[in-house]
């Protein structure tokens, strides 16, 4: 089948159609809430596509999956939003400020029982393996949201332990969503580990596009205001190479009591310094290209193919 499919339509569409218990509307009217709050739906498309490109016949057929990861991300999401007592996601009041928090952590507790659910409704062949790998990823996830809350006490860390935090808490669920795809579909177990180690290459170069857009992005383009990340002195991969290259600098500017503007003013001076636009811009673009190189080894079409590689590459250069 031809990859044209609107796999964004299609996956509203399924979200759109999911049944909802009425015995406790309380515990899912925040689930509706959520998935119906938009957001790119990268994680179920890919799965569709890479379904697809691995001789999958009709999209159905991997759709409960496809909702499962889109369900299990919308989870995290919730539960972020809790932890970090924030007031707005997709420029609309999160859960816990639209109900409550003890609403929020069961309405979440009950999106990942639901996404176990739908990501278990496959061939009795092929459950223990998605299964595995879920529960898997799930846990890698939780690693990563664990190493990300304790970055924020510490000022040692590493690029390498940055790079492998948002490894765990970003890239896994897209190699996920793309072996998925692939195992489900039949593909060799070559292929279904390229289509992985291309989903976590993606992963990589769309998390450091995300720090490189809250510090040198459009604010009309981005959605949001700039700098961010500097304001709360979040560890990215700028604020780490800056301290480790411009240590001095760096902590002064974070030390002193600025308005934000000035903050954002002084710190992005000092990335520039070190020319860390360009530098992170380069380092995007290398994991992009090793996720191009994967596909070049996977036993698919040069549609599927060019499918793969305009989406890597178009996340290198995404504005929002």
């Amino acid at each position: 089948m031809s990859l044209s499919v609107n796999f964004t339509e299609a996956v509203n569409n399924a979200i759109e159609a999911i049944k909802y218990p009425y015995v406790t509307p309380g515990l899912f009217a925040p689930i509706r809430y959520t998935l119906d709050g938009g957001g790119k739906r990268i994680r179920p498309r890919l799965l569709l596509a890479a379904y697809l490109a691995c001789g999958g016949k009709e999209i159905s057929e991997a759709m409960p999956q496809a909702l499962g990861l889109e369900m299990f991300h919308n989870f995290t999401l919730l539960h972020d939003d809790v932890m970090d007592n924030a007031d707005i996601r997709r420029g609309r009041p999160t859960v816990h400020r639209k109900w409550d928090v003890p609403s929020a952590i069961l309405s979440g507790d009950a999106m990942l029982t639901m996404a176990s659910q739908l990501m278990g409704e496959c061939e009795d062949s092929k459950l223990r393996e998605i299964l595995r790998l879920f529960n898997d990823t799930a846990m890698e996830i939780y690693e990563g949201q664990q190493m990300d809350m304790e970055f924020e006490n510490r000022n040692d860390v590493s690029v390498d332990e940055y790079m492998e935090m948002i490894r765990l808490k970003t890239s896994v669920l897209l190699a996920c969503a793309c072996r998925t795809g692939a195992y489900l579909a039949g593909a060799s177990e070559e292929d279904c580990k390229l289509f992985y180690d291309y989903g976590i290459a993606l992963g990589l170069a769309f998390q450091l596009r995300d720090d490189w857009l809250d510090t040198f992005g459009d604010p009309l383009e981005f959605g949001k205001e700039i700098g961010g990340d500097i304001i709360n002195a979040k560890k990215t991969w700028l604020l780490i190479t800056a301290m480790q290259e411009a240590p001095e600098e760096i902590s002064d500017i974070l030390a002193e009591d600025l308005e934000n503007a000035e903050r954002i003013f002084q710190v992005k001076r000092t990335y520039n310094s070190l020319n860390l636009d360009a530098r992170c811009s380069r380092l995007v673009n290398s994991y992009v290209e090793h996720a191009v190189a994967c596909l070049d080894k996977i036993d698919i079409t040069p549609e599927a193919r060019d499918f793969f590689a305009d989406l890597a590459r178009r996340s290198a250069n995404r504005t929002h």
